[in-house]
């Protein structure tokens, strides 16, 4: 849900009319009762006219047409899938800000969405392999014997690989993480967990985001994986760069190696998969392993990815309210940076330049 009726209050207070569809927050726990006293309004016609409209997933294009003119739409926008989308918004005047393109500075902490579901889907994916793991996940010493703790594997240490080590760390296991960024070691050490050293080049990036490694490169990362995988009872994997397909860091083969019950969870089986064979939304078998596939993991705990989802997407609308009017202030690096359309034009070069190859 892209607003929570706790947050209601911070937009009324700006003197807007909070408006909000029947049952939009059912799914996540809010009902239309906690709305009302909130101070909204709910209503079945809530998009007719509107002049700001906050979503997750981005509006239906013929939904564009019913908004009040130079609307403004704050929204999750994978442009790339959605170019019939952008050209709607373009063409119709809106002005559209996409959540994954705010950019990553510390100002814009507060609004940074992306994080903050990614620490959801991290914290998830630690319980998804807890609860499939057909054994202890700590150790456990007793009268009748001794019970080794799990060994868990977490690949790519942004912020959802950092909250699954956290998480597996609290419930006993020992646990390794690697990532290709070197300045992840502390961080992934702080948690109490080992940093699996490669011996490869750092690939650090813009953005906090990983450079995309050569094929050779991910190769020989493979098989210097490949016995730290099999070591494995649980193996999480992370990596996702927004707008790219999630780099492939474990095969089949190696998957086929691991020890009979053990668990693999892949976070980013949605963009292509860190794992050959992983299914979004699904649950296979490769050798005696399973292998879940994430599939919009954060609204898996949609209460609290809804408190944070709304903080963010409340704090970036806010950052355009001066003197009683919501207006794009594209001297500001972050509104510059997430805006996808403004006044007819598509901001975002590269989208603009992707619509443009499509209509040539």
């Amino acid at each position: 849900m892209a607003l929570v009726p706790g947050l209601v209050s911070r937009l009324t207070d700006i003197g807007q009319e909070v408006v909000v569809e029947p049952g939009a927050g059912a799914a996540a726990g809010f009902t239309d009762d906690q709305y009302r006293s909130a101070g909204a309004t709910v209503a079945a016609d809530a998009l007719d006219g509107a002049g700001v409209v906050l979503s997750v997933q981005p509006l239906a294009a013929h939904r564009t047409g019913g908004l009040a003119a130079n609307a403004i739409t704050i929204s999750f926008l994978p442009t790339a899938q959605e170019l019939d989308l952008v050209r709607a918004l373009r063409d119709a005047g809106h002005t559209a800000l996409a959540m994954e393109l705010v950019p990553r500075i510390s100002r814009a902490q507060a609004m940074d969405a992306l994080s903050s579901q990614a620490f959801v889907a991290g914290y998830r994916a630690a319980l998804v392999a807890a609860e499939r793991l057909p054994r202890f996940l700590p150790l456990s010493m007793t009268a009748s014997g001794t019970i080794r703790p799990a060994m868990v594997l977490v690949l790519g240490a942004g912020v959802a690989g950092l909250q699954a080590i956290a998480t597996t760390r609290r419930l006993g296991a020992v646990v390794r993480a690697y990532d290709v960024r070197a300045a992840s070691a502390e961080e992934v050490r702080s948690l109490g967990a080992e940093f699996v050293e490669l011996e490869l080049p750092s690939l650090e990036g813009a953005g906090g985001y990983a450079r995309e490694m050569t094929e050779e490169r991910s190769r020989r990362q493979r098989e210097l994986l490949a016995p730290h995988v099999a070591d494995a009872d649980i193996l999480i994997t992370t990596a996702a760069v927004p707008g790219r397909s999630a780099p492939l860091l474990v095969t089949a083969e190696m998957v086929a190696a691991m020890r009979p019950g053990s668990v693999v969870v892949d976070l980013a089986a949605e963009s292509g998969g860190n794992v050959e064979g992983a299914k979004p939304g699904e649950e296979i078998t490769i050798g005696e392993a399973l292998v879940w596939g994430g599939h919009n993991v954060p609204s898996q705990l949609p209460a609290q990815a809804s408190q944070l989802y709304s903080t963010n997407v409340v704090n970036l609308l806010l950052l355009m309210h001066s003197d009683g009017d919501l207006l794009p202030n594209f001297d500001d690096r972050i509104i510059a940076g997430c805006c996808v359309t403004h006044a007819g034009e598509v901001r975002h070069a590269p989208t603009r330049d992707l619509l443009e190859a499509e209509e040539s």
